[in-house]
């Protein structure tokens, strides 16, 4: 199964996701959206889609104006029956899409922080992989409202909407399950300034935060990925 990936903001990749696939046999396309390089105008031979984070909000279309063009894909492969995946940016593009509204300027929320399910994501066949909850790792200020059709299936103390589905296969996940232990390391190094700005103690934190979360959090975002990839 090939799929097709969205890249928005540079140094976002597909993580712990992209490993889980490779492991599954899946293959990808990557188009560097955020550089200029055209979009597909039909969802044509991919199995599904994923639409990646970036630094920049979900209505930011004077200085990213791939996003309209983003929403309309979401839809397409949403119409298709092909499933859908926005993760962070792609999620809160995802309520774009589906009239959800988006909420702007929120504190930041950074690090590993406790995710839990609600009682339809305990049912859901993707974020049922949360189990009782537990901690994902999160890098965002802005949030959403959910789409008037949309299933709500987490959320946190900080943010009520962390991730929900519209109709079968169309997902919207805020936190960074694709994040592991070995990506949010280069994130650290390669985005170092922007960290420290919001969180100035990171680099003396990460270590014990680390250890004391890591572990679980790969297993669940693991567990997350494979799951959505099933549905391909």
């Amino acid at each position: 199964m090939t799929f097709l990936v969205i890249e928005n903001y540079q140094n976002t990749r597909l993580g712990l996701l992209g490993r889980t696939a490779r492991t599954a046999g899946h293959d990808w396309t990557t188009v560097q959206a955020y550089l200029g390089e055209p979009l597909p105008q039909e969802a044509g031979e991919y199995s599904g889609v994923v639409v990646l984070g970036g630094a920049q909000d979900a209505l930011a279309d004077d200085a990213y104006p791939h996003m309209p063009g983003v929403c309309e894909l979401i839809r397409t492969f949403h119409r298709q029956g092909k499933p859908v995946l926005g993760i962070c940016l792609g999620s809160q593009l995802i309520a774009r899409a589906f009239g959800g509204g988006n909420i702007l300027g929120r504190p930041v929320e950074f690090g590993w922080h406790e995710v839990l399910p609600t009682a339809e994501g305990a049912a859901d066949p993707v974020l049922k992989e949360l189990g009782a909850g537990g901690p994902q790792f999160h890098w965002h200020s802005d949030t959403v409202s959910l789409p008037r059709e949309a299933v709500h299936l987490a959320t946190s103390a900080m943010t009520p909407v962390r991730a929900f589905r519209v109709g079968r296969a169309t997902y919207a996940v805020q936190f960074h399950f694709e994040t592991g232990l070995e990506d949010a390391r280069a994130w650290s190094d390669v985005f170092a300034d922007d960290i420290r700005a919001h969180t100035p103690d990171w680099d003396q934190r990460f270590e014990t935060d680390a250890e004391r979360h890591a572990a679980r959090a790969d297993a669940i975002g693991a567990a997350i990925s494979g799951a959505w990839l099933a549905l391909l």
